[in-house]
């Protein structure tokens, strides 16, 4: 059973950090948005004391996500230097060695990634 694939990584914001954070967040979704259409989910949540954001991405394939992380590169990597430490990245959906190879290299060394490949049931919906 094929489905889609799924990125959930979730990071620390850097002390004095967050309203820059939140101006890039904001950035980052617009030219996501403009720039990926093949993307069916995007979405940056925030903890209740704001200390802690989880990135979620819903994508057709992993070729979407590695397109994603070609078009949000230089932001990913900003923002990982100068904003925040992550904490775990937690992928759902056969990867393939490219979209790996990207996740380790824009992700701090030690980070715990776990990898889910294997749809066992479930669907997810397109536009209507």
């Amino acid at each position: 059973m094929s489905g889609p694939f799924i990125f959930v990584g979730t990071h620390r914001i850097k002390d004095g950090k967050l309203e820059e954070f939140k101006e890039d967040a904001r950035s980052l979704t617009e030219a996501v948005e403009a720039n990926e259409p093949q993307l069916l989910g995007f979405n940056m949540f925030l903890s209740e004391d704001e200390t802690e954001v989880t990135v979620v991405q819903v994508h057709p394939d992993a070729d979407s996500m590695l397109r994603h992380m070609e078009v949000a590169h230089a932001h990913i990597r900003r923002s990982t230097d100068e904003q925040l430490e992550t904490k775990e990245i937690q992928v759902y959906g056969p990867p393939n060695d490219a979209v790996l190879g990207m996740i380790a290299e824009l992700t701090q060394a030690g980070t715990p990634i776990s990898v889910k490949p294997t749809l066992l049931a479930g669907f997810t919906r397109g536009p209507t």
